[in-house]
């Protein structure tokens, strides 16, 4: 307490502010208590509700906790992170049974190919009748002028093989290598500047007309046709698509007089 002091000037003494009456100093006692007090948070639980419907995933009805990931997990994620809209690329198992299938196909085309139009210009000639020899056996004859440098008469050997299979029994086939100077007088007779030259000669040796170049096979098919119905006239007795030129050949001389070759 405050001891009371000799007061000359006669001054009001003034009891210290803590000694105030317990009346005065409650009020503030008691907003000086509700300020200070610490405040609480509620806290919230989440629980499930009895009757909310069962559409949450999994995800969201278990609590994760930090841990070692599995292989598996790293799967799914990577799983789930891709964009479902792009396609998979292919594993290392489909690229392999691709390759075989393309293996396998390209292998069946090649022996297709070889089986039924693996025909060369070698083949045409050797199945083919000597010159002297059609023209004397009654029969009309198709006289084909060739080369082996020939890139349309090597293209066009297939079709002609198919022709003379289907009226070898009827119609004669020629082949003449215009390398061969041998068949000098030929060329100049059927006028051949481009190869393949087919000359079709009715029964008697007369040409009724040819067809030069790259063509559509019915116009050897048709001409042919009609030489062994023995029509007077031929469907195609001059046409012309793209050839060889005949000023290319490499002339060379053989000396077996019944080589057609």
């Amino acid at each position: 307490m405050a001891r009371v002091a000799s007061n000359p000037l006669c001054l009001h003494r003034f009891r210290p502010y803590l000694q105030a009456s317990q009346s005065s100093l409650s009020p503030l006692k008691s907003t000086f208590h509700y300020q200070t007090k610490p405040r609480k948070f509620p806290t919230v639980y989440c629980q499930k509700s009895p009757d909310a419907s069962e559409t949450s995933t999994p995800a969201e009805k278990e609590v994760l906790e930090p841990g070692p990931v599995s292989d598996d997990t790293k799967r799914e994620d990577t799983g789930a992170s891709q964009d479902p809209g792009l396609p998979e690329f292919p594993n290392k198992d489909v690229n392999k049974r691709i390759a075989v299938v393309s293996l396998l196909a390209a292998a069946g085309l090649f022996l297709s190919s070889r089986l039924d139009f693996g025909v060369s210009l070698k083949d045409l000639s050797a199945a083919a009748l000597p010159y002297e020899e059609a023209l004397s056996n009654g029969k009309p004859t198709v006289v084909e002028f060739y080369a082996d440098w020939c890139e349309v008469c090597r293209e066009l050997a297939p079709d002609v093989y198919k022709v003379e299979q289907q009226y070898k029994d009827r119609v004669n086939f020629v082949m003449l290598n215009v390398d061969n100077t041998k068949w000098e007088q030929e060329l100049d007779e059927f006028g051949v500047e481009g190869i393949p030259h087919f000359a079709f000669l009715d029964r008697k040796g007369n040409e009724e007309g040819n067809v030069v170049g790259r063509l559509p096979g019915k116009y050897l098919l048709e001409n042919v046709e009609a030489l062994a119905r023995g029509e007077a006239s031929i469907p195609h007795a001059r046409v012309v698509g793209q050839y060889s030129s005949a000023e290319n050949r490499k002339v060379r001389s053989v000396v077996d007089p019944r080589s057609h070759g």
